[in-house]
């Protein structure tokens, strides 16, 4: 049964990005309860806390446990909170939908995150390929500001804040954290040595808090209904909330899905409510529950699949930013894998020798496989590879992330790459049709 709309309550409605039809709707009341009603910085934090609340942008870590980690004595250095609005990861459409349709809903989260860390200066750092949402969004704070809901001395509270939207260049390890701050320093976008970590030395130096457009947003809604009310949304007290699912691929409707945390993958594929099966009656033959850089799930391993942080590790996968991609069995999984290895190869900083060398690699074999000219060795070449860039080794998880659909596939579907080599061409999929009937 679907759940009472909480983060997409709004979306779709006639001028749902004005501050009018917000404050219609009851918008920045949570703000005005929470800066003149009494409530202290750390009184925040601990709501936010006990909500259970954890950073959807993919690592899934407790947000309210991160704010904890500036340092109580900044030695005069001001704190700083940056949006994470660069939503790169391939799959991935929720963020983008918040901003162009909700943008108060954000700014209000925003504001009370700030709020909570004492900090007078934010940023929305924007992927730059969305011209619409950094429009809807730079309208909404000029609006905010209008309506002194930005600015100094905010609704008489004594708490100031101003808020500037950066554009990026578009590029998928502006995603991470602290190759965000770089660029937004206006450096390359490229990691940084951890530690020292952002919450201690962040950008400019100072201590900063990175959050992701859904994280805030889920801000507004612990402190306007509670924290108890948030922390009863989902499976357990450790996946709680509600949570945007962004699902593409062979459904017959695809599309940025809200429910309960912990929602079963076949309710997603299949529930009226959501994806309504499979395109043409097909079957599945693989899920990508996280993103890209999540590992392959099977048609068998998404029977009993909760779609929660806990509930896709045990199934050596990742909820990452919940963009489930799913695949027929007319899936060349080796074209598949090529077309992830090419988009890793492009995106990688090339800061970390394992990265820079490894991913292009990567694609250069598989390529070969794919075209029809793998070697018999070419299938624990790839292994040995992905094996010599992850677990770690590199600056920050880009090398484990571009290995996963990897050794994902390998692992799973190990006959196809073997038919690939053995067979000179693929095992199912359009090309497989073409080549059989030229074999």
């Amino acid at each position: 049964m679907k759940s009472e709309p909480v983060l997409l309550a709004r979306v779709g409605r006639e001028r749902s990005q004005a501050i009018d039809t917000y404050l219609a709707d009851g918008g920045y009341e949570t703000l005005r309860k929470v800066l003149t009603g009494g409530w202290t910085p750390e009184a925040v934090t601990e709501e936010v806390k006990k909500s259970g609340l954890r950073g959807r942008g993919g690592a899934g870590f407790p947000t309210g446990v991160k704010w904890g980690f500036v340092p109580k004595d900044t030695k005069g250095k001001p704190v700083y909170l940056l949006c994470n609005a660069d939503e790169s990861e391939p799959g991935t459409f929720k963020d983008r939908l918040l901003m162009e349709e909700d943008p108060h809903q954000m700014l209000e989260g925003q504001i009370l995150s700030a709020f909570a860390l004492r900090c007078h200066t934010s940023y929305v750092y924007i992927r730059g390929e969305f011209f619409h949402g950094a429009r809807v969004l730079q309208r909404a704070i000029d609006e905010a500001y209008e309506k002194g809901f930005l600015g100094e001395n905010i609704l008489g509270s004594g708490f100031s804040h101003d808020v500037t939207v950066h554009r990026g260049a578009g590029a998928y390890i502006c995603g991470e954290e602290t190759g965000l701050i770089e660029s937004l320093e206006g450096k390359r976008g490229q990691p940084r040595v951890k530690p020292p970590f952002p919450a201690v030395v962040g950008v400019f130096g100072a201590p900063t808090i990175v959050n992701n457009v859904e994280t805030l947003c889920c801000v507004t809604h612990v402190l306007k209904r509670g924290a108890d009310w948030f922390a009863k949304i989902g499976r357990n007290e450790k996946n709680s909330g509600p949570k945007l699912y962004c699902l593409s691929g062979h459904v017959n409707r695809p599309g940025v899905y809200e429910a309960p945390m912990g929602l079963q993958m076949k309710e997603l594929l299949f529930g009226d409510d959501y994806g309504r099966g499979m395109k043409d009656g097909r079957k599945v033959k693989a899920v990508i529950p996280g993103g890209a850089s999540a590992a392959m799930l099977t048609a068998g391993e998404i029977e009993d699949c909760p779609l929660d942080f806990d509930g896709l590790a045990a199934k050596k996968s990742m909820l990452g930013s919940a963009a489930i991609i799913v695949m027929n069995e007319d899936t060349c999984i080796v074209d598949a894998a090529t077309n992830l290895a090419k988009f890793f190869s492009h995106e990688s900083c090339g800061q970390c020798t394992p990265c820079r060398e490894g991913t292009p690699w990567l694609h250069r074999v598989l390529s070969r496989i794919e075209a029809g000219e793998g070697r018999a060795e070419d299938v624990e070449l790839l292994e040995k590879i992905s094996n010599q860039m992850g677990n770690g080794i590199t600056l920050c998880v880009f090398a484990d992330a571009a290995i996963a659909p990897v050794l994902s596939s390998i692992g799973k579907f190990r006959d196809e790459y073997r038919y690939h080599v053995e067979n000179k061409r693929c095992l199912v999929g359009p090309r497989a049709a073409v080549e059989a009937v030229t074999a």
